[in-house]
């Protein structure tokens, strides 16, 4: 059978995939998809998308029990964990339908099944049908990555789960334990606590959401543990014994091993990149620790191949994989890209409370030299955090003492997840601490806050 020919072949159809095609296509480059599993790829399917609809659940369950607060009445309050799944489950249903439905749209001709790259300009898909060949001078590999498992420590899907099985429990853990604190693991834990569940969390470095500013890993360790979760820094978990109905986890803390007994177990210990079985080491593409090796615009080094998303590296988030497979796009179609500086991508986790930031931590701005002067406000001295009955919190804001750049920003509380995107414009626009400071922020809203952080960093803050 004659090869098909294409001027751009993606591999993989999540939400790098999927953008770069949609980019391509509108560019007038003829475009062909390759997804061997889901439209959306894990982000819609079994990650972003699903966990943020079940986290919405437990909002709500949480908020009911506060009823009496609101002035409200709510009695026998409880929940039905395989209908918050089933809500969950159709809300990716829904858009990854919307996906398929886009790739009609914008004319993406998409094949379903496993692509490898037999030589440089040429995939080999295998699908239910047989195999289809195909031709194009560029290929933009987003095959994303999939959960690290530590030896030993391997999920079964009935008492030891990565996130697929988190997503689609088997039962409701009363004793659980989440291996990993980053926005995956913390997700998961604040879910399952939030629901009842007795959890520990066990993490590797010195404090939770180890990426965050030190600040907020530790205001946010502090809520956790008013909310009654159990988090051991420093610590590892060895090995796990497993039985029917139970799990015993060898947890090492200070040199010491202790047993500890949980129906349940959650591995969020990292990822590792999809660059099996596609034929990339036979084409001379550079991998370090499962992740393809790219420079600035995500070129292999090879002819025509680019990386995007996770399989390109850190940092490991929709919203960088999107924004990488437009760029490539524009550099196939060619115009001209501007490569991605990883510090302008914000990082937001949905627990309870929600974490987001942007940019440098105070310590890593010191790292690099910079002399900073730092601001914070805290939630209580907001309006419309006390009317909401959200009042603990804080925001938090690094500048560069010399020019005023806006070097980072850190928030924990009330919906900080949306409040982040405002001095991630602020960054972009390369906004001083004048600007924020002679902007008009709305009231009564939290974005406010924003504003009283700058103020803070300069000793002009107003409502503390």
């Amino acid at each position: 059978m004659a090869a098909q020919n294409f001027d751009l072949i993606v591999i993989g159809a999540g939400p790098g995939g999927y953008v770069a095609a949609i980019r391509g296509s509108q560019l007038g480059l003829k475009v062909a998809i390759v997804e061997r599993e889901h439209m959306g790829g894990i982000c819609l399917n079994w990650g972003c998308i699903p966990t943020k609809a079940m986290l919405r659940s437990s909002e709500v369950f949480h908020l009911m029990h506060r009823a009496k607060e609101f002035g409200l009445k709510a009695d026998g309050i409880g929940y039905d964990l395989d209908a918050v799944v089933s809500r969950s489950r159709k809300v990716a249903k829904q858009l990854s339908g919307g996906v398929a439905h886009l790739m009609k749209k914008n004319k993406v001709t998409t094949f379903m099944g496993e692509a490898t790259i037999p030589a440089k300009g040429k995939v080999s898909v295998k699908t239910d049908k047989g195999t289809e060949e195909l031709t194009a001078k560029n290929i933009i590999l987003a095959t994303g990555a999939r959960a690290r498992e530590l030896p030993g420590l391997d999920a079964d899907g009935k008492r030891v789960w990565t996130y697929k099985a988190a997503l689609t429990p088997p039962h409701m853990p009363k004793k659980l334990l989440v291996i990993g604190s980053g926005a995956i693991g913390i997700e998961f834990a604040s879910f399952y606590n939030t629901l009842g569940a007795d959890t520990t969390v066990v993490e590797v470095m010195d404090r939770v959401l180890p990426v965050e500013d030190a600040e907020i890993s530790a205001f946010a360790k502090k809520a956790f543990e008013k909310q009654g979760m159990k988090i051991m820094q420093k610590a590892m978990v060895k090995q796990l014994d497993r039985a029917d109905d139970k799990v015993t986890a060898h947890i090492e803390v200070n040199g010491k091993v202790e047993k500890q007994e949980f129906d349940t177990v959650i591995s969020a210990v990292g990822i590792v990149g999809n660059v099996e079985n596609l034929g990339l080491e036979a084409l001379g593409v550079k991998i370090d620790r499962t992740h393809v090796v790219t420079d600035e615009y995500c070129r292999t080094g090879v002819d025509g191949l680019y990386a995007i998303g996770d399989i390109a590296g850190a940092p490991w988030l929709a919203h960088k994989a999107s924004h990488e497979g437009v760029m490539v796009a524009e550099l196939v179609a060619g115009m001209k890209a501007h490569p991605i500086k990883p510090e302008s991508i914000a990082g937001c986790t949905y627990c309870h409370p929600q974490v987001a930031s942007v940019g440098l931590t105070e310590a890593k701005a010191k790292e690099k030299g910079y002399k900073v002067k730092v601001g914070r406000f805290p939630f209580i001295g907001n309006g419309k955090a006390i009317a909401l009955g959200e009042p603990e919190g804080m925001i938090k804001t690094v500048f560069d003492e010399k020019t005023g750049e806006l070097l980072g920003a850190h928030m924990i509380g009330a919906e900080v997840t949306e409040l982040i995107q405002g001095y991630v414009v602020g960054q972009k626009l390369e906004t001083t601490e004048q600007d924020l400071m002679e902007t008009v922020f709305p009231h009564p809203t939290l974005s406010e806050m924003m504003h009283e952080s700058v103020l803070d960093a300069y000793d002009r803050v107003i409502h503390i």
